[in-house]
């Protein structure tokens, strides 16, 4: 079994900066892909960003150019910095990993900017 968890989320003001840390534990060598996901009140859960084992990144639209994903195999960690922050980030955020045919998701982190 994979557990992840997360840390570093909290509060900013708006074009301010965080950098959140998702640490694996258990089997970790089946990890492949791992990634940040969020969730807004009333919103949908909506994909972040995803790093694939050899470092390989994507970004949904609205992070792209402000936030960077991050991964250190030997310390079985993925980081989200995320920069210029703005009030329609805030969100749970949920740190993921591709075990196999499964996704492990995390307990999840609060982001919130204020304006």
């Amino acid at each position: 079994q994979v557990q992840l968890v997360e840390s570093g989320g909290g509060l900013v003001q708006a074009g301010g900066s965080l950098t959140l840390s998702c640490a694996a534990s258990g089997n970790i060598f089946s990890i492949s892909a791992m990634g940040w996901y969020r969730q807004a009140p009333g919103n949908q859960r909506e994909l972040v960003t995803l790093i694939s084992s050899g470092g390989r990144s994507r970004y949904s639209d609205s992070v792209k150019g402000r936030f960077t994903i991050s991964r250190d195999n030997a310390k079985n960690t993925v980081y989200l910095q995320m920069n210029s922050l703005k009030p329609e980030d805030t969100a749970v955020y949920y740190c993921n990993a591709d075990v196999g045919n499964m996704v492990v998701v995390g307990q999840g982190t609060q982001v919130t900017v204020s304006s």
